[in-house]
């Protein structure tokens, strides 16, 4: 038995509940005010009551009744993961998402939430509470349960996102309807689950950091939860290892697209890169008049290096100010390393090939090996020395 559901919402927002008489009530009041009087989307919420004992069904047909935009369905069998499969496939939204009944995470998350998945920026957006943004008021307990298995997930599977087990979590619809079908576990592990098969098959998973409280009256067995977690961890290791067959992602989620801000920084660092080479193949030059290859490379690199960091710095990544400018050229200086560790093997192995190699023979050794260390030091930069999310921090 359902209520009627208003028609063709944007976003779906389904509350699985178990023997929860005693917060739903005031959960979904609370849920149906924010969306009612904040959101600016059309809406649906969906009571999924999971075979519950206690006064949950009636009293969620009674909210249903009561509520625009509520509605109650009811599934003959527990299992969160098997009410949020009946709802989403079913979903006629934009976006379907899902939050645990105590609303333990913060309302005004929400919006951050969904946002990038009615844009088509992201195709699935998390709660994170083990971000820096994140405040979070939780046991020593869970806290250590909820740490090791996020931990354990990225140090044997490899994840980037951080936070597998908020209830706080969105999915586009049409991506949803491509994952659903292989997501095989129907209780606690089906969220991870989902989120593994996407991060395998490249769609992007946005992270929002929540305001969180934990509800000391939870009905959650941890330990029984931790246990099945681990062992669809294992499963899925072991259907990656076996090589599992390719989802039909839909074509515009297939389209290769540049991370944000990446074209600008690649033409911008090739400009100050061949400026910097041209330098450093100057400097080559005229000090290889005077001393051995080897030497005269690595004092023209190093000439190089501090400029070409400030220039990238600057110009690159956009960072100004003299905040952590020494860190970022004692940092740079790592990748100005692995360019002389490439250039001089380069050299090396070109003295070793050839006895007297040509002046000529020598510069193309030292464009094809800086070649490969332009490609690391702009990884380097991106991702560590210059990345977002560590000025960010640093901020904070």
């Amino acid at each position: 038995m359902t209520a009627e559901r208003s028609v063709n919402p944007v976003v779906e927002v389904v509350v699985p509940v178990y023997n929860e008489q005693r917060v739903l009530d005031d959960s979904i009041r609370r849920l149906h005010d924010y969306l009612a009087t904040t959101f600016p989307y059309g809406y649906l919420i969906t009571i999924a009551d999971n075979d519950s004992t206690d006064g949950t069904w009636p009293l969620a047909m009674d909210l249903a009744g009561d509520l625009p935009n509520v509605r109650a369905v009811h599934l003959e069998k527990k299992g969160r993961g098997r009410a949020l499969r009946r709802v989403w496939a079913d979903s006629d939204a934009d976006v379907v998402a899902y939050m645990d009944v105590d609303l333990s995470t913060d309302l005004n998350a929400f919006l951050p939430l969904v946002a990038p998945l009615l844009s088509g920026h992201s195709d699935l957006a998390i709660g994170t509470r083990l971000s820096r943004g994140s405040n979070v008021t939780r046991g020593a307990k869970r806290e250590f349960i909820s740490r090791g298995y996020n931990l354990l997930l990225r140090s044997t599977l490899g994840v980037r996102f951080s936070d597998a087990q908020c209830g706080f979590k969105a999915v586009r619809a049409d991506v949803a309807q491509v994952l659903l079908p292989a997501v095989e576990d129907e209780e606690w592990f089906f969220d991870t689950e989902l989120l593994l098969l996407a991060e395998q098959h490249g769609l992007r998973i946005h992270e929002v950091p929540v305001d969180w409280v934990d509800d000391p009256d939870s009905r959650v067995d941890i330990l029984r939860t931790a246990r099945d977690d681990l062992r669809g961890v294992v499963r899925v290791a072991r259907k990656t290892l076996s090589g599992a067959a390719r989802l039909p992602i839909p074509e515009k989620v297939q389209q290769a697209r540049l991370p944000a801000g990446m074209a600008r920084q690649l033409s911008s660092f090739a400009i100050v890169g061949l400026i910097s080479t041209f330098v450093h193949l100057m400097l080559y030059m005229g000090l290889r008049t005077v001393m051995a290859a080897i030497a005269a490379n690595g004092l023209a690199l190093a000439a190089t290096a501090v400029a070409n960091t400030a220039a990238n710095r600057r110009f690159t990544f956009l960072v100004t100010g003299r905040t952590r400018a020494v860190r970022h050229q004692l940092e740079g200086g790592i990748a100005f390393l692995i360019g002389l560790v490439l250039s001089t093997g380069g050299l090396a192995l070109l003295h070793l090939l050839v006895p007297a190699p040509s002046t000529h023979a020598e510069l193309c050794a030292v464009v094809v090996a800086n070649g490969l260390a332009t490609l690391v030091r702009f990884l380097l930069l991106r991702a560590w020395v210059f990345n977002p999310r560590r000025t960010r921090e640093a901020v904070a």
